[in-house]
């Protein structure tokens, strides 16, 4: 009985498909599997063959077959796990380009702490321990990571990112494409700009501008940063 009731729920679910196999990919899957919401069909990795598998879920293509495969299976959900914030993005415009109806789900790890009035946008991932307190709203495609807390009315950009262990205090706005590291903490009521990556252990006190890395206790800018240049 419990077996046909296991059967009976997988067919249940919605299918998905996750684009992506690395580090971040596993840590996905773990979420989409204890979340339990949705089945994964099988990972989409430009460098990878077919069959080769990430924790026990195999690749079944690249991203340009991802126009057949949804033409056949119109249904099927998409989630793109991949971690740079810009690098996640050409690959959402890639996949838009070839098919626009192309539909992406967030994900939240059950551990995960949402309050009242949380408004979070598509293609999000929040991991395991991560607070994400009342009013705040989460633009698409961000990753709040494990342990990370977001305050009260905060604003996360679209295709920003908030590191492990990092912390906001309440009414901080960070831009989109924007980079906490990890450990790092931004001061309540700060606004930090566009395409910013603020240093690991970092404590951000003051308003900075877009474009900007930033480092220290507390943190300063130390050059400008180019679209697409590489953080992680």
């Amino acid at each position: 009985y419990l077996h046909l009731k296991s059967i009976f729920l997988d067919m249940e679910k919605e299918k998905l498909i996750i684009v992506g196999s690395s580090g971040h990919a596993k840590v996905v899957i773990d979420i989409v599997e204890k979340e339990e919401k949705y089945e994964i069909i099988g990972l989409i990795d430009d460098h990878k063959k077919m069959g080769e598998s990430t924790l026990g879920h195999p690749v079944i293509g690249t991203t340009e077959s991802l126009q057949n495969l949804l033409k056949l299976n119109p249904e099927y959900k998409l989630f793109v796990a991949i971690g740079d914030n810009w690098n996640r993005s050409k690959i959402v415009e890639y996949i838009l380009s070839l098919v626009p109806q192309a539909e992406f789900v967030s994900t939240i790890h059950p551990s995960a702490q949402i309050a009242k009035e949380v408004n979070i946008g598509k293609g999000t991932a929040i991991m395991a321990g991560a607070v994400i307190n009342s009013s705040t709203n989460i633009g698409d495609f961000a990753i709040i990571y494990t342990n990370s807390s977001l305050d009260h009315d905060n604003i996360l950009g679209n295709y920003a990112s908030l590191a492990p262990n990092a912390a906001t205090g309440g009414n901080v706005v960070i831009g989109e494409f924007s980079a906490v590291g990890i450990g790092a903490c931004i001061k309540h009521g700060v606004k930090m700009g566009s395409n910013c990556v603020l240093g690991g252990g970092s404590v951000l006190l003051k308003n900075c501008n877009d474009d900007e890395l930033l480092y220290g206790v507390p943190a300063k800018p130390i050059r400008k940063r180019e679209k697409g240049e590489k953080y992680l």
